[in-house]
């Protein structure tokens, strides 16, 4: 009797402890990724303060292109004030579309492409862009892994127990048009 006591308590232990072990590493894998997303955002911010002065330094040299502008401005409100990772996403991509405007412009006019303002700001404009990839690359990689714990066995028991607390995490995917279109080779 004693040992049937002592093996069930010992059950018991065992599995609260698993359970314990189990919560926190769902947790270090939410705040990961949480992190990782915040990381995006630090990117993102450092993107839109150097959206404004490109804006600025292309129109001394093209002021008749205020659609342009008014596109890129309105692309980097959208992005600002974006809720969400789908929505995120989605001003992200409506960002590039006017930035490949806005530096499509540029192309137009030699003065300002040996302007060394322009050229800075560009070249900041590039590093920010490669950041946020590896910032996205890292979040949606701590996104697959949070998943794949939260949804494997035995972690889904934990998660199923939580499910308020660890609930799915979005991915960060943008969509540029073309992209998955295989190149066309002419000769």
């Amino acid at each position: 009797m004693l040992i049937a006591i002592i093996v069930i308590a010992a059950v018991v232990f065992l599995t609260i402890v698993w359970a314990i072990y189990a919560y926190n590493r769902l947790i270090r894998y939410r705040n990961q990724t949480d992190n990782a997303w915040h990381q995006i955002d630090v990117q993102l911010k450092r993107r839109y303060d150097l959206i404004p002065n490109l804006v600025e330094t292309v129109k001394g040299y093209a002021a008749h292109e205020r659609e342009v502008f008014e596109k890129v401005t309105e692309a980097r409100a959208m992005g600002m004030n974006a809720q969400g990772v789908g929505e995120q996403a989605q001003a992200e991509n409506t960002i590039t579309q006017a930035l490949k405007s806005l530096f499509a412009v540029a192309e137009n006019y030699p003065d300002l492409k040996a302007n060394q303002n322009f050229l800075m700001l560009q070249e900041e404009l590039s590093g920010t862009e490669s950041k946020i990839a590896f910032a996205r690359q890292f979040y949606n990689d701590s996104v697959m892994t949070y998943d794949t714990i939260r949804q494997r066995f035995p972690g889904n028991i934990v998660a199923g127990m939580f499910s308020s607390t660890f609930v799915p995490k979005e991915y960060f995917e943008i969509e540029v048009p073309g992209e998955r279109e295989a190149p066309k080779v002419a000769f």
